[in-house]
């Protein structure tokens, strides 16, 4: 077996997104329609047993870098145990979590403590208001819970705000100035048509390329980078440490250096988020496969790759929602 995972187009897999859970005790509109219920049964959740066998071979595959999604992972009971085992798999070396920071001051300390040295927080407004017309739920909560990360160290804390034209656009500025004063990342993302709920939500696209213009006339933006192995273009304000990211599927999409599959929490690969190329791993483990042909499995799934998402071109084409592949 290759002590390392390459796809057909030459690109290094060395990051599995790991959701958890596909529930989520939100309801942000782009990414669930308001009242869904059919998530995923329980049984067919993989136990943490099955996870970390998983990640174990991906690690020994050569993968490094681990994020713990769902929906909202948090949701998950016991999640730092989780954690914790996988913090201690040879061969990992980055494990982070992406979190809506509801629950995270219960157990921001847990997570640190397991191993857990990044999160990032989806937060698209300062508004309350408006926060609970995007998400049906209280930014009081959301805030609390970005505070009790900070007091636990996490660092970097990264801000995930997807720009939506109409909904948030005005809360730019805002928001870089409340990323100063607490010394979070920014992170500004693109909408996606991922499902019924992303391609409502695309109606409301914001070029990126746009903000940034907007931003260098009130800013010295230079160039910056951040550590971590996700897809995001970094500049950093001057006269500030706040560096602010740029996530582009859409206006400049990062295909070509895709690093990245995501595995959902029914045992399935996804290999990009724009194209419904899959592999199912819980009937292998739940029919006793041994850890060779674990490992043999992956290798196969990843050569399904494809070259690149097509969300301009075929915008209906991915039918599932953003929580059932994990963000």
């Amino acid at each position: 077996m290759p002590q390392t995972l390459t796809d057909q187009f030459g690109r290094r897999i060395e990051y599995v997104r790991l959701s958890v859970t596909d529930q989520c005790d939100l309801r942000c509109f782009y990414c669930m329609p308001k009242g869904f219920r059919d998530f995923e049964e329980p049984t067919h959740w993989l136990s943490f047993d099955e996870i970390e066998r998983v990640i174990r071979a991906f690690a020994e595959l050569g993968v490094e870098r681990v994020r713990l999604t769902g929906g909202e992972p948090l949701v998950r009971k016991d999640l730092p145990q989780l954690a914790a085992r996988l913090a201690a798999l040879p061969g990992i070396e980055d494990l982070s979590l992406s979190s809506n920071a509801t629950r995270m001051g219960k157990h921001a300390k847990a997570l640190k403590d397991a191993g857990v040295t990044r999160i990032n927080v989806s937060l698209d407004t300062l508004q309350p208001e408006r926060f609970r017309q995007i998400t049906g739920g209280k930014l009081e909560k959301v805030l609390a819970g970005l505070m009790a990360a900070k007091a636990a160290g996490f660092h970097p804390i990264k801000i995930n705000m997807v720009v939506m034209k109409g909904v948030n656009d005005d809360e730019v500025e805002d928001m870089v100035a409340f990323c100063i004063e607490h010394d979070f990342t920014l992170r500004f993302i693109e909408t996606m048509p991922v499902g019924d709920t992303g391609r409502e939500a695309s109606a409301q696209y914001v070029d990126l390329q746009d903000v940034k213009a907007r931003l260098a006339e009130r800013f010295e933006l230079i160039p910056g980078v951040m550590p971590g192995g996700g897809p995001a273009r970094y500049v950093r304000v001057a006269g500030t440490d706040l560096r602010i990211g740029f996530i582009t599927p859409i206006s400049q999409h990062f295909c070509e250096t895709c690093n990245r599959v995501r595995l959902s929490v029914d045992g399935t690969l996804y290999m990009c988020l724009g194209q419904e190329h899959r592999f199912e791993l819980r009937p292998l483990l739940r029919a006793g496969i041994d850890d060779d042909g674990l490992r043999e499995a992956i290798a196969r799934a990843i050569d399904l790759k494809p070259e690149r998402h097509e969300f301009r071109e075929k915008p209906g084409q991915v039918i599932r929602f953003m929580s059932m592949t994990g963000g």
